[in-house]
């Protein structure tokens, strides 16, 4: 049986420019805090991976502070600061943020007082995206990042998430983006390393894997890849909704990545299929991939006012550059017949 991998939204396989930047990396022994040779050439391979994130992200006169990952980087730039967050955020970024900013049923977040919130660009489940207000103190870009066209000096946030394994790079390692003359105290003290926002040896593998995985993502973008991806996502979608008159499909016709489909079947938990459908070949999800393993309602579904029967019935299928249309017709035929089961099942 091949497989077929749809959770491109919990992380993505690795690129091939970002294992051979590793891969090189390797062969480097030198510490970039070290001002000899060796030193200075680890620390060459550090800043331009920096400038290569920087360039893909358009974030020119940013600093670029590299962290073990989203997670480490929304803990640096929100830990200690009070600010206000939404119910649909990233668990990783919920867990430092007063939940009282209202959600609507299409998704989109009222932001009343931007230097005081955050705000995601894009959510993982389902793909919806944001209009961020000018002015925002961070932002969540990990899902967006690579997928979609974005430049960090067009966004008006002071700081924004981002992560290598999400576009083609390594795990462990990813970002926080920051305007020049922003305010951010360390959280992990030391040797002053990351412009003494972020102490510690640099992992300079991980890091010249994202810089290279950015730079490719970037051009992936620049010659149309993810326009294909959108179109493949909608000829799932269509199979799916002419086969299912039971199926919501959340956010259908809104502004979404152009990867993600995010579907429910009331009744149907989620777990479920997903169990059903990784044992006939093929990786899809239920929410967020970093719960531990634990699956339970959609807590993004629930804020957006989907009854729970629905929130607990929904799943997420996120295509990559590899996926092709013959992957999305042969899952949607497979997951028509399991609904039908299902459905014959709760008569």
């Amino acid at each position: 049986m091949t497989r077929v991998y749809l959770d491109h939204n919990a992380t993505t396989p690795l690129r091939p420019e970002a294992r051979a930047a590793m891969i090189a990396a390797m062969e480097l022994c030198g510490n970039p805090s070290s001002v000899h040779a060796e030193g200075r050439a680890a620390k060459a391979l550090v800043e331009k991976a920096r400038a290569q994130v920087a360039t893909a992200f358009g974030a020119d006169g940013a600093d670029i502070i590299f962290t073990s990952g989203a997670t480490e980087g929304a803990a640096l730039a929100l830990g200690g600061r009070h600010l206000q967050g939404a119910a649909i955020e990233h668990d990783a970024v919920r867990a430092w943020t007063e939940e009282v900013l209202p959600v609507a049923a299409d998704g989109s977040v009222d932001v009343t007082d931007p230097s005081r919130s955050t705000l995601q660009l894009a959510n993982s489940e389902t793909g919806l995206v944001q209009q961020l207000p000018a002015g925002l103190a961070v932002t969540d870009a990990t899902q967006a990042f690579g997928k979609r066209p974005v430049a960090f000096n067009w966004l008006g946030a002071q700081m924004a998430l981002v992560s290598a394994h999400k576009l083609g790079g390594p795990k462990g390692i990813g970002a926080v983006v920051v305007q020049r003359g922003t305010e951010l105290a360390a959280q992990i003290k030391g040797g002053g390393q990351e412009m003494g926002r972020r102490s510690g040896t640099e992992n300079v593998i991980g890091i010249a894997g994202f810089g290279a995985a950015a730079e490719a993502a970037a051009q992936d973008l620049a010659n149309g890849v993810w326009e294909k991806v959108a179109e493949i996502r909608n000829i799932l979608e269509n199979a799916l909704e002419a086969g299912s008159e039971a199926t919501i499909f959340v956010g259908k016709d809104q502004q979404r990545l152009p990867n993600t489909l995010c579907f429910a079947t009331p009744g149907w938990k989620g777990e479920t299929q997903v169990m059903q459908m990784d044992l006939a070949g093929f990786a899809i999800s239920a929410g967020s991939a970093c719960s531990s393993g634990k699956v339970r309602a959609s807590a993004v579904l629930t804020a957006m006012g989907y009854d729970e029967a629905t929130a607990a019935g929904a799943i997420r299928v996120s295509l990559g550059p590899e996926t092709t249309e013959e992957d999305v017709l042969r899952f949607a035929e497979t997951w028509l017949g399991k609904e039908k089961k299902h459905r014959a099942r709760a008569a």
